[in-house]
């Protein structure tokens, strides 16, 4: 039974998304004759805790998932790529009902402060050298997330620009099969390298860096308030504001759930 807590955190038509993507396991061997848990009550439960913030061992039973097969699936699935074909679904029915704006994407990256170390992680230059990751996002013109990624919080903005162009998913569109190439790129002085405005270019996407020492990045202040909006948006899920995770792949991972959330939440008011 799902209650309205549930329904909340995880709606009817979002789970409609997921469901087909769910990996199929072979049930584990349970004594007694336990039934094995629902997958929606597992996924419901992860949500909770990228949404809440709250450690795995705080996770409320009324859920009905055990701490560890609720971080044993998260781990699972996270293997399984579920997270971002999941993103990608949701993407294709933004893009299938013409709610991704292609005249421009936009990327920037902000600091995480990390609490157990682990990989990605390295002295913030920032923040008196603490440990931390960073994460690095690029949207489309009205804010929604098209690629994320993680990294240690020394880390050159710069170096994301290629990964981040890369990972935007083909997209389902009204007037062509797929798309995954914004029309230009805007990013602010941290990217000002020559090499990328020729990488970009020769991809057939404009590009718009500030330059440093040319030129104010309060040019690029119309659109890069938009990617600042977006990177708020992702930290509302309170999961992110620090990072626990030791494994990389696992903040990547509730990155790109908030990333998915974020962009579903947009699907959501437009059947409303």
């Amino acid at each position: 039974m799902v209650d309205e807590l549930s329904r909340r955190l995880v709606p009817d038509e979002l789970w409609a998304l997921a469901e087909p993507l769910i990996p199929r396991f072979d049930a584990r061997p349970q004594g007694g004759g336990t039934a094995p848990v629902d997958d929606r009550a597992v996924f419901t439960a992860i949500v909770f805790v990228l949404t809440s913030g709250c450690a795995w061992r705080y996770l409320p039973p009324s859920f009905g998932v055990t701490v560890p097969t609720a971080h044993r699936r998260f781990t699972a699935w996270t293997e399984a790529g579920l997270w971002r074909r999941l993103h990608r679904a949701v993407l294709d029915e933004l893009g299938s009902q013409g709610m991704i704006d292609w005249s421009h994407a936009v990327l920037d990256g902000a600091s995480v402060g990390v609490k157990k170390g682990g990989s990605m992680t390295g002295p913030n230059p920032v923040d008196r050298g603490k440990t931390g990751s960073k994460i690095h996002v690029l949207s489309e013109r009205a804010g929604l997330p098209l690629s994320v990624a993680v990294s240690a919080a020394n880390t050159n903005d710069a170096y994301a620009l290629k990964p981040l162009v890369k990972a935007i998913p083909a997209i389902k569109s009204r007037r062509e099969p797929r798309r995954r190439k914004p029309a230009k790129l805007h990013a602010d002085k941290a990217y000002d390298q020559q090499e990328l405005r020729d990488w970009v270019r020769d991809r057939g996407i404009g590009v718009r860096i500030a330059r440093k020492g040319i030129e104010s990045s309060k040019k690029l202040g119309k659109h890069r308030w938009v990617i600042e909006r977006s990177i708020a948006w992702l930290f509302g899920y309170h999961r992110l504001n620090i990072r626990y995770d030791r494994k990389a792949t696992h903040f990547l991972a509730f990155l790109t759930l908030a990333d998915t959330l974020t962009c579903y939440k947009r699907l959501a008011k437009s059947t409303t």
